[in-house]
């Protein structure tokens, strides 16, 4: 799947080592083809426009990064004319460039607000804490009463995205419950996560209740996407504040990203641990999930057949734990495994150009306005993107995203002599228009993952989206008491 995992996770040239059957030299046409279409589908999305229903106090925000999903989803898809793997491969490659550009744009708006933030420092860190714990505290009792037993576990400690996924292989086994609940929430967050984002920002900021900037810091998920997705509903809500509700939601997911793993591995885990003991001798379930008569309970009773955390099933075939989650793990949960581009410096100025091209083309869509300074922009957030990339790649500990976000901070700050001169140059620059394209590969890429989609019961998407609500709820709400003051 095309996500943030090659760009977030530093390893962006991962794919050059795959292996020679899975490698391939992509067409000139096929790299035309799916620059085209991606931007061509951004363009559609902008001209359909933002509507906003109200709904009495609420208010659903449909936008353009809704429509993006829409049409890009339906391409890929669809039986016609379907997206294939070596399209699929090639739409990771410029995701890869475009998820940093966009991140790229998102620093050089928090840097010349620095200033505002001193004040606000310790609603930026303690929101921290409902990331972590939100999760946990609402949606794992929720998991345990449907009777996912221990999937409750890996589907509410996080919002699982790639690098929990990674940690959840390695500490669990890909056959364990803990692990298809990891799975099954990184699916539905990478394909629906940004909408889901978008439609419950927009449900709460119409509320009035909460602060804008409290609702902005609890955007930082740790995903662009769906920060993306939440910061087009409260810019649209709050437009005065457009600008703020950007740059907070950056610094929020900046921390997110340097902490919050490390939150979740060492604090939300255990945590999770412990609360799902509590919660499955409460509701009499054990750890397949299954109802057991009071007094009795033994949540360690079914471990072996649920296959442990120690310990892997043998063969491949599909036992009652494996219903219980709604996981098929046939085949490694239903992922397609898709070619790889060889990736070279032809590759490489391929995806920066595209990203570049269409950026300056979208902004100019859906500002209105088209100024020869907003491509001095673009190539500066283009640098900066290049330098991010390197340096992921020479100290691969250290993503992309925290690379690309601390570089265009800093270089846009006021303290440093040619700050105010970047800030200038990108201020009408909107990443919510240049950043589209990142939105449309994805969309583009859902084929890969139908098979995975229709394996999921209806008890693991429900947690899902409550693992994503609690999350930016528990936030917002830290968020906002802090703001009190």
């Amino acid at each position: 799947m095309p996500n943030e995992a090659q760009t977030t996770g530093g390893t962006v040239s991962a794919s050059v080592d795959a292996p020679p059957s899975l490698s391939f030299r992509a067409r000139p046409a096929l790299w035309v083809a799916m620059i085209a279409l991606s931007t061509a589908i951004c363009a559609v999305a902008i001209m359909i426009g933002t509507h906003k229903f109200q709904f009495g106090p609420a208010a659903i925000v449909l936008m353009p990064i809704l429509w993006t999903v829409l049409i890009g989803g339906f391409l890929g898809v669809q039986r016609w004319k379907p997206v294939g793997g070596h399209a699929r491969a090639v739409s990771t490659h410029l995701m890869d460039v475009s998820i940093v550009f966009f991140l790229a744009g998102l620093g050089t708006q928090i840097g010349p607000s620095l200033a505002k933030f001193t004040n606000i420092g310790p609603a930026i860190l303690l929101q921290e804490v409902g990331h972590v714990v939100g999760t946990v505290i609402l949606a794992l009792p929720v998991a345990v009463a449907l009777g996912l037993g221990r999937t409750a576990i890996g589907a509410t400690w996080s919002i699982d995205r790639e690098s929990y996924l990674a940690f959840a292989i390695q500490r669990f086994g890909v056959r364990s419950p803990e692990y298809r609940g990891v799975f099954a929430v990184w699916v539905l967050g990478s394909v629906f996560g940004a909408v889901f984002i978008s439609l419950l920002a927009g449900l709460l900021g119409g509320l009035d209740f909460f602060d804008p900037r409290a609702l902005a810091l609890g955007l930082g998920l740790g995903s662009a996407s769906m920060m993306l997705g939440g910061v087009g509903a409260l810019s649209i809500l709050y437009p005065e504040m457009a600008g703020e509700i950007m740059a907070l939601a950056a610094l929020s997911n900046l921390v997110t990203n340097i902490v919050g793993f490390y939150a979740g591995v060492f604090i939300a885990l255990p945590l999770c641990q412990k609360l799902y003991r509590m919660w499955s001798r409460i509701f009499g379930r054990d750890d397949l999930g299954h109802r057991i008569r009071r007094g009795a309970l033994n949540p360690a009773a079914g471990r072996a057949r649920a296959g442990g955390a120690d310990s892997a099933r043998p063969g491949l075939a599909r036992t009652k734990s494996d219903e219980e989650s709604g996981i098929d793990a046939v085949d490694v949960y239903g992922i397609e495994e898709d070619p790889v581009v060889v990736r070279t410096p032809k590759t490489w100025l391929i995806a920066f150009t595209a990203t570049g091209v269409a950026g300056v083309l979208l902004n100019a869509l859906g500002t209105g306005s088209a100024r020869p300074l907003d491509a001095v922009g673009v190539l500066i957030l283009l640098a900066l993107t290049a330098i991010a990339l390197v340096l992921a790649k020479l100290v691969p500990v250290v993503p992309s995203s925290i690379w690309v976000l601390a570089l265009a901070t800093v270089a846009s700050a006021p303290f440093l002599p040619i700050g105010p001169a970047i800030a200038s140059t990108t201020q009408h620059i909107s990443v919510l228009f240049a950043g589209l394209p990142m939105i449309a590969l994805i969309g583009m890429s859902l084929g890969r993952d139908v098979k995975a989609l229709r394996s999921l019961s209806w008890k693991i998407v429900i947690v899902a989206l409550m693992t994503f609500t609690a999350s930016f709820l528990a936030a917002a709400v830290i968020a906002q008491i802090a703001f009190q003051f």
